[in-house]
């Protein structure tokens, strides 16, 4: 019998009840914390003038990415632990494999459009403006959901093709291509190596790209200012930070052929709720531009209460 018509079951979800509502408050917590902190940066950049510019301009669509991102997962994690539900359709399996890679894919082109973003500003500054026009930023962004559709697509048009007759158990709080290519009843190493070149390769090549980027930036401030790297590292220190927190689990999940099941779910946890939670602390505390942001804001609601 084929199992696509069937459905997938996780066995992340089946734990003991103190356990699950140990889980259901860290989730509901660390949810709450992604929509409001990202609103919160959406909210400054959206209204604040000064915020007006191609690196906040691109800071909102990661928050907006990164609510995506913690919304293709977390909320069911919530909505199945509540109701002792263990279980997801194909369909639903297959839906969620997609929003997954495709906002992943979006949030890698974004970070390589920042990097490129502060590269420009500080090796080259007198032609920023030039260089990150409206129409160079909406381009990255185009690019984005594009490359991220065409990363996604092409790993599903092969696993939407392949039979499943055996067995339906997924020791994960989700589904990903790694976990349900080991469920088909077919030799899946060929589709596996597909995965693993498309969705690791990616994570790895740009992660280097990166770090790579952001050495130049550090090489050229420390050939202007005579070793001084105080200044670089005080405006990369939230962008770095970022990366790392985005591509460790990336890299683990997608180029480690089969991660420990408890390895799986800490990273979990740490891609689709800390990371996303992180961000806009980490912008919010390491930028002094948001900083002035907050305070403007603060100013007119103490205004406001008493005019």
């Amino acid at each position: 019998m084929d199992q696509r018509r069937n459905n997938f079951a996780l066995l992340a979800l089946s734990c003991p009840w103190e356990k699950k509502v140990f889980l259901i408050l860290i989730c509901y917590l660390l949810y709450l914390g992604v929509i409001l902190g990202n609103l919160f940066i959406l909210f400054l950049v959206i209204f604040d003038s000064h915020l007006h510019s191609p690196m906040y301009f691109l800071l909102a669509n990661l928050s907006l990415i990164d609510m995506g991102l913690s919304s293709t997962t977390v909320p069911k994690i919530i909505t199945d632990l509540l109701n002792e539900d263990t279980v997801i359709s194909f369909q639903s399996c297959m839906t969620q494999i997609c929003f997954i890679h495709t906002i992943g894919g979006v949030e890698m082109v974004l970070l390589i459009a920042m990097a490129f973003d502060r590269c420009t500003a500080i090796c080259k500054p007198l032609h920023y403006l030039k260089i990150m026009n409206p129409k160079t930023c909406v381009s990255f962004v185009i690019t984005g959901w594009v490359t991220g559709v065409i990363h996604a697509m092409s790993q599903f048009l092969f696993v939407i093709k392949l039979p499943f007759c055996g067995p339906n158990k997924v020791d994960s709080f989700y589904c990903d291509f790694p976990k349900i290519i080991k469920l088909a009843c077919t030799n899946g190493a060929k589709l596996e190596f597909i995965v693993t070149a498309n969705s690791g390769f990616m994570s790895i090549g740009t992660f280097f790209l990166l770090i790579l980027s952001y050495s130049f930036i550090l090489i050229t401030v420390w050939k202007r200012s005579s070793g001084d790297l105080s200044k670089a590292f005080v405006t990369l220190s939230s962008h770095i930070t970022v990366v790392f927190l985005f591509f460790t689990p990336c890299m683990f999940l997608y180029v480690w052929p089969s991660p420990p099941p408890s390895l799986d779910k800490n990273l979990f946890i740490v891609d689709f709720a800390i990371t996303p939670v992180l961000n806009p602390a980490i912008y919010t505390l390491r930028n002094k531009d948001i900083k002035v942001a907050i305070k403007r804001l603060c100013k007119k609601i103490s205004y406001s209460r008493f005019c």
